[in-house]
């Protein structure tokens, strides 16, 4: 059996905003921006050479999706973005004025470093051990 997952959703207030956040300051690709009849969008982004998983964005509509935006988990690190250079990485996002949680530590299983999402969404920017 080969499977693999495909999406994440990522609930967001507005989907231009949050296009704009993710391929303008953290330099993310928008794969898919396709418009329904109905005005709903399926929208896709994944980090710039990335071969995984994607986002699909999803606009909050109602009460119980509104209070999700920003708060997916609870205000645990919600998303978990593997790099082979945090120092690049961080620097471009400091330059980017991304908010940063944390700045680059060592842990036992890499080098790692919180920032914030345009909503709130925690981060874990991580350089695993070689």
């Amino acid at each position: 059996m080969k499977q693999h997952i495909a999406h994440i959703t990522l609930m967001v207030n507005d989907y231009e905003e949050t296009i704009a956040f993710y391929t303008g300051q953290l330099n993310f690709s928008l794969l898919e921006n396709i418009h329904g009849e109905d005005g709903r969008r399926w929208v896709t982004l994944a980090p710039k050479g990335s071969a995984g998983s994607a986002f699909v964005l999803m606009k909050a509509e109602n009460p119980e999706e509104k209070r999700s935006v920003g708060n997916q988990t609870g205000g645990k690190v919600a998303f978990f973005l593997k790099t082979d250079d945090i120092a690049r990485d961080f620097e471009n996002f400091t330059n980017n004025k991304v908010t940063i949680i944390r700045g680059i530590v060592e842990e036992p299983w890499g080098k790692v470093a919180i920032f914030a999402d345009l909503y709130g969404n925690l981060w874990d920017l991580i350089e695993p051990v070689s």
